[in-house]
C-alpha cells in the first residue's frame, strides 16, 4: 500500500521547470477531440470568471450576474456552454436557476495554468530587466 501511495506522489508531484510529465495512459483520437473541446470551453475569460465564482458553492444566476457582470443573455450562454461540457450542473428552484461546480478539479487545472503563466511572465520581465 505504501508503494502504490508513494508511486501517486511522484507521479502527481509537480515537475520542475522544463521537464515533460510522462502521461500515465496515451489518449485516442477520441479522447483527444473531447479534451481539446474541453480546452476550447476553457478558453473564454469570463467562464474562468464564472468557473471561480462557482468556487464557494452553488449561486443563482442572478448572483453570478451581479458578481461577474455579466448580462443575462451572455450568462445563459456561457453557463449553456459550461454546463455542456459537463463543469457546472444547473438546477431549477422554484422561479430560480441555481448552478454548482460539478468536479472542483478544474479549479485545480486553472490554477496550474495561473502558476505557469505567472511564471512565464515573471521569466520575460527578468529577460527584459536583463537586456
Amino acid at each position: 500500500m505504501t508503494t502504490i501511495r508513494a508511486s501517486m506522489r511522484r507521479r502527481t508531484a509537480r515537475p520542475r521547470p522544463g521537464r515533460a510529465v510522462r502521461p500515465a495512459r496515451v489518449p485516442t483520437r477520441e479522447l483527444y477531440a473531447l479534451i481539446a473541446e474541453h480546452f476550447r470551453v476553457l478558453g473564454e475569460p469570463a467562464r474562468l470568471e464564472l468557473l471561480h465564482a462557482l468556487a464557494d458553492g452553488e449561486r443563482s444566476a442572478a448572483e453570478l450576474m451581479e458578481q461577474t457582470g455579466l448580462a443575462q443573455a451572455n450568462l445563459s450562454k456561457h453557463m449553456s456552454q459550461l454546463c455542456g461540457t459537463g463543469f457546472v450542473t444547473r438546477r431549477r428552484d422554484g422561479a430560480y436557476v441555481q448552478y454548482a461546480l460539478t468536479d472542483g478539479r478544474v479549479l485545480q487545472l486553472c490554477e496550474i495554468m495561473c502558476g505557469s503563466v505567472e511564471d512565464a511572465a515573471a521569466t520575460r520581465q527578468a529577460l527584459a530587466a536583463a537586456r
